[in-house]
């Protein structure tokens, strides 16, 4: 597709894969907006039930922004700039789809930013996350200490944010930053079986689940109630509902084709 990209469909899954691996895939400023259209994409393609975001090579996810295009950036282009980070991070969170950070070798400063906005992150035991922008006179800029706040809670927050402590694939589980950390080369293999799961599910039903979540894990618990409310209901008189409930009755797996 492009140069900082490599995109691939293997079945109902689309791979985005960050290809800059001379620069452990660190992210300048095309290879954010080339992200957020390759998930504008992959949400707008119809064959398509999950997004797997992934590194080239062997040594780093992302080492998150690209340092060098930074260096003598002024606040205002500064400003320009961590809007799109923020941009894309949006638009991983609003897709309907569910987002999966397959984490191998580095993932510090965005690249930990990265994985906060994805719905699964699987950690190879060799991934390494962190928010280590203190080290270089900045801090995070597109969300990553808001997201840490209401997550991790205060303490932990601010020994990843002012400390720039660096967490193993395993710390990370234990962190609540990943939802599991196996053996390098066992890396696909967990995402293979993970989005093998996720593809067999209603994706209308996917879709509503992400979305209460997200929407609930910063709502008041009145408006968040009222929001699953309403994406429950939406769900009656679909294809996928039906077909879900008769597959149950009939004592049989349901195919479920996102209608």
């Amino acid at each position: 597709m492009n140069q900082t990209l490599k995109i691939e469909s293997q079945g109902a899954t689309r791979n985005i894969i960050l290809n800059r691996p001379q620069v452990l895939n660190a992210m300048n400023w095309k290879c954010v907006l080339d992200v957020t259209q390759a998930i504008r994409e992959a949400e707008d393609d119809q064959e398509i039930r999950t997004i797997v975001l992934s590194g080239s090579g062997d040594r780093a996810f992302t080492a998150g922004a690209d340092i060098a295009e930074l260096d003598d950036m002024g606040s205002a282009a500064a400003l320009r700039y961590n809007r799109d980070w923020l941009d894309m991070f949006r638009r991983i969170e609003q897709c309907r789809k569910p987002v999966i950070a397959a984490v191998d070798g580095w993932a510090t400063g965005g690249g930990t930013e990265l994985s906060l906005a994805c719905d699964f992150v699987i950690a190879a035991e060799s991934a390494r996350f962190g928010l280590s922008e203190i080290n270089i006179g900045v801090i995070p800029g597109a969300g990553a200490g808001v997201r840490l706040t209401r997550w991790v809670g205060r303490l932990r927050a601010k020994e990843l944010l002012m400390l720039g402590r660096i967490l193993t694939g395993r710390e990370a589980v234990e962190w609540q930053l990943a939802n599991q950390c196996v053996p390098t080369d066992k890396l696909q293999i967990a995402v293979q079986e993970l989005t093998d799961n996720l593809n067999s599910r209603a994706p209308l039903a996917l879709g509503a689940a992400k979305a209460t979540v997200n929407v609930g894990s910063e709502a008041s618990q009145e408006l968040a109630m009222e929001y699953e409310l309403q994406e429950f209901v939406q769900l009656f008189g679909t294809d996928d509902q039906r077909e879900g409930m008769s597959a149950f009755l009939e004592k049989r797996s349901p195919k479920f084709k996102g209608r």
